[in-house]
């Protein structure tokens, strides 16, 4: 019987290999300038780059005023930045009203949770068990004791009400971090039930919470909570937004790690329980890592928006970081326009260098995840 025409007789001569694309310079040009779209896309942004970096450069550096006692020197005609009134105020920045012989305790806390994280997501570390088992159970008792005070450890109690600056920023965001991930989960599993009462109520709370804005959670919160609860057991004035901060980031997290779910072929969890596993075996090692490994950008999204809302505490009489800029320029020694400038173009480069680092550690695992592929 004769080959099918369609069917090779041989092999086909191997091809030979892609030349190497050595040249810089031919490989940049092809890049920004290969057709005629992406020659206009280039200078339409080199035409925004040369019309906006110059007055940013000379605001910013070139202009800038750099030590002075006060506010004159940034107040005279074609003074810049006035980064001198940053580095008087960083304390007040940093810390609040927070008393100036304690500033170690905020240090040590956060230094402690600095190490953590990058105990956690550092790839090769070893024992990460015993650093979740830090980060989440020993830090928050921990930082609670060194924030708040512990007379019976010799520390004296500072009350919430001189908290503020970046302290209560970062306080919030990690709050919500640690919150979101797992309540994410949980809601999630709860939608996904076959137990219909568990699957309403998830449902329920995370279409509830999704459907109204955050300031109303926040002030939710902040007037609902004590209602709720006994009197002498009423949150403090800070735990109120923090605790509506991390159920509205559960929520959200809730429809990422769905999608998540949803994702993972039925294949897996039958092949799973083929091989004899249980239930929460199969959840735990088979789907909820291929489902949070194909989320990695969502929820990196969630908490670089959940960091930036942050902000919004400040509706409800929370000194946040932005809080304390915003009130530090009324300081009539430092008073200006360059220098109210000055305060808001600090904020947003603290809030521009947090983001920019989760999103670089996003795209690192989703390269590890990939197995080094482009993304």
């Amino acid at each position: 019987m004769s080959p099918a025409p369609y069917l090779r007789e041989s092999f086909a001569s191997p091809s030979a290999a892609p030349e190497a694309r050595s040249d810089f310079l031919a490989l940049w040009r092809n890049n920004l300038f290969g057709d005629v779209k992406s020659g206009l896309i280039t200078a339409l942004i080199a035409a925004l780059a040369a019309f906006a970096l110059p007055p940013l450069w000379r605001f910013l550096i070139a202009d800038a005023v750099w030590s002075a006692p006060d506010g004159a020197l940034c107040r005279a005609p074609g003074a810049g930045a006035c980064w001198a009134y940053i580095r008087a105020k960083t304390p007040f920045f940093l810390y609040g009203a927070y008393p100036r012989e304690f500033y170690w305790r905020v240090d040590l806390t956060f230094a402690c949770a600095a190490l953590l994280i990058v105990w956690l997501l550092w790839p090769g570390a070893r024992a990460k068990g015993a650093a979740a088992i830090g980060f989440f159970v020993a830090l928050p008792l921990a930082g609670f004791a060194l924030l708040h005070g512990a007379p019976w450890l010799g520390l004296p109690v500072v009350g919430t009400n001189l908290w503020g600056g970046v302290m209560v920023s970062l306080l919030a965001a990690l709050v919500g971090i640690v919150v979101a991930l797992p309540g994410g989960v949980v809601l999630a599993l709860g939608r996904r039930s076959n137990l219909p009462v568990a699957r309403w109520l998830s449902a329920g709370l995370i279409e509830f919470v999704r459907g109204v804005p955050l300031i109303a959670v926040l002030f939710m919160a902040n007037t609902m909570l004590p209602l709720f609860l006994p009197p002498d057991w009423a949150p403090d004035r800070l735990l109120r937004p923090l605790a509506g901060i991390a159920l509205f980031a559960s929520a959200y997290m809730a429809e990422v790690v769905r999608a998540g779910l949803n994702a993972v072929p039925s294949g897996q969890t039958e092949g799973a329980q083929a091989l004899g596993l249980g239930r929460v075996a199969t959840l735990r090692l088979v789907v909820l890592p291929q489902a949070l490994g194909a989320v990695v950008p969502g929820i990196v999204n969630n908490f670089i928006a959940l960091f930036k809302d942050t902000t919004l505490v400040a509706i409800v009489g929370i000194f946040d970081f932005l809080h304390t800029v915003d009130t530090a320029r009324l300081d009539p020694v430092w008073a200006g326009p360059t220098i109210a400038a000055t305060g808001y173009a600090f904020a947003a480069l603290f809030y521009l260098a947090f983001c920019l680092a989760m999103s670089l550690y996003s795209q690192n695992v989703e390269k590890r995840i990939g197995g080094g592929g482009r993304h």
